[in-house]
C-alpha cells in the first residue's frame, strides 16, 4: 500500500470522527498510460478539501467541482468515466487514448460508516490488511480482516468493487551503517516506510536521515514487534554476527516477504551454518537471500543500496503476480 492511499483512509476516518461527511473515489480501471495505478484513492469533504490522487492532477479539479456541486454521487455510490472522447482526453490532459474509470462513494458522518472506517484505520496502524466490498446498486459496504493483501477486483456487470487496504510497504533495516543510510533514502523515494534498528546508540544518533523511524533495541525483539507482516522486507547490514544473526533468527520466522543479509558468499555460507545451530530449519534458512541484492557488480555503498532495493522490488512483484494468479484460479 502506498503512503498517499494510507493517508486518504486515515483522513476519511478523521473527518467522520468530527462529523464531516465526505466522498471516497477509487480508480477501478485504466487504459493507456496512467500516472496512478488501479486501486488509487482520493477523498474530498464538502468544503472541497481533498487528499490523495487519481490521475496525477489531470482530472482532480473537475471531479472536485462535480462533487461539491452535487453532480456526482450525491446520495449513492456511482461509477464514472473520464476520457471517453478525444476532446475529453485533451481537456483533462489524459494520455493519447487514455481512459480512467472510477467509483465514487458518498460517506456519511454517522454509523455504520464511522465504525467501518475506524476499523480500517486501526488495521492500518496494526500493519494488518483488511478487505473492503462495495455494492454500487444497493450502496451496501462490508469489510473483513484478511491474512494478506489481495489484488483489487471490479465487476462492471454486477457493479461491485472489492479492494484490500494496508499495510504500507516497510523496509526494516538492521544496522545503522553507511549502506543503511543510502538504502533508507532510496526506499523512502520508492514510498517505503523505513525503520532502522541498532542496539548501538551512537550510530543511531548520527544516522541523520529524516523520516526514518529509529529503534534502539536488540533486533530480534524489534523484528518480532514491528516487522512480522507480509508487507515488510527485512535486511541485516551490520557485518556483526552478534547483531545480524539475532535479527535473522527472528526474521526468518516472520511473514516478511523478503529477508536478506549483506556479506560475501563465504560469509553467507558461514552464517547459514550458524543459523542452523540456532534451531532454524532448512526451510527457514532457504528464505534468506545472501549475498544480498541483484548481482549487478555493486561495490560502493550507493551501488549496494541500488542492488538490494532492486531485488526487493523484483521479489515483491513476483509475489504479487503469484497472488493474482491464485485469486484468478480460486475465482474460476
Amino acid at each position: 500500500m502506498q503512503a498517499v492511499d494510507n493517508e486518504v483512509l486515515n483522513q476519511v476516518a478523521a473527518w467522520l470522527e468530527v462529523g464531516q461527511p465526505c466522498w471516497l473515489a477509487t480508480v477501478v480501471q485504466t487504459w493507456g498510460s496512467s500516472p496512478r495505478p488501479v486501486g488509487s484513492l482520493l477523498a474530498c469533504n464538502r468544503q472541497g478539501r481533498f487528499t490523495g490522487s487519481l490521475s496525477g492532477g489531470c482530472v482532480e479539479d473537475d471531479l472536485l467541482e462535480k462533487l461539491t456541486q452535487g453532480q456526482l454521487a450525491a446520495e449513492w455510490p456511482q461509477f464514472f468515466e473520464y476520457g471517453v472522447t478525444a476532446e475529453e482526453a485533451e481537456k483533462f490532459g489524459l494520455p493519447c487514448g487514455g481512459r480512467l474509470h472510477i467509483v465514487i462513494e458518498p460517506i456519511q458522518a454517522a454509523e455504520p460508516w464511522r465504525s467501518h472506517f475506524q476499523h480500517i484505520s486501526a488495521r492500518l496502524a496494526q500493519r494488518r490488511p483488511v478487505r473492503r466490498r462495495v455494492e454500487l446498486r444497493s450502496g451496501a459496504f462490508t469489510h473483513r480482516d484478511a491474512e494478506a493483501a489481495e489484488p483489487p477486483l471490479w465487476d462492471a456487470e454486477a457493479q461491485v468493487l472489492e479492494q484490500s487496504y494496508g499495510p504500507r510497504r516497510q523496509l526494516f533495516i538492521i544496522g545503522a551503517g553507511m549502506v543503511s543510510k543510502y538504502l533508507a533514502e532510496l526506499a523512502q523515494q520508492l514510498d517505503y516506510e523505513v525503520t532502522v534498528c541498532d542496539p548501538r546508540e551512537d550510530l543511531l544518533r548520527d544516522f541523520g536521515i529524516p523520516g526514518v523511524r529509529l529503534v534502539n533495541d536488540m533486533p530480534d525483539d524489534a523484528v518480532r514487534d514491528r516487522a512480522n507482516d507480509p508487507a515488510s522486507a527485512i535486511v541485516a547490514l551490520t557485518h556483526d554476527p552478534r547483531i545480524d544473526d539475532m535479527g535473522l533468527m527472528e526474521a526468518l520466522k516472520t511473514e516478511a516477504f523478503y529477508v536478506g543479509a549483506m556479506g560475501s558468499r563465504r560469509t553467507s555460507a558461514a552464517r547459514r551454518k550458524r543459523l542452523l545451530a540456532l534451531d532454524l530449519t532448512d526451510t527457514d534458512i532457504e528464505r534468506l537471500r545472501a549475498p544480498i541484492g541483484l548481482p549487478i557488480g555493486s561495490k560502493t555503498p550507493p551501488e549496494i543500496a541500488v542492488a538490494v532495493m532492486a531485488e526487493i522490488i523484483a521479489v515483491q512483484a513476483q509475489r504479487n503476480i503469484e497472488a493474482r494468479r491464485q485469486l484468478e484460479r480460486t475465482a474460476a
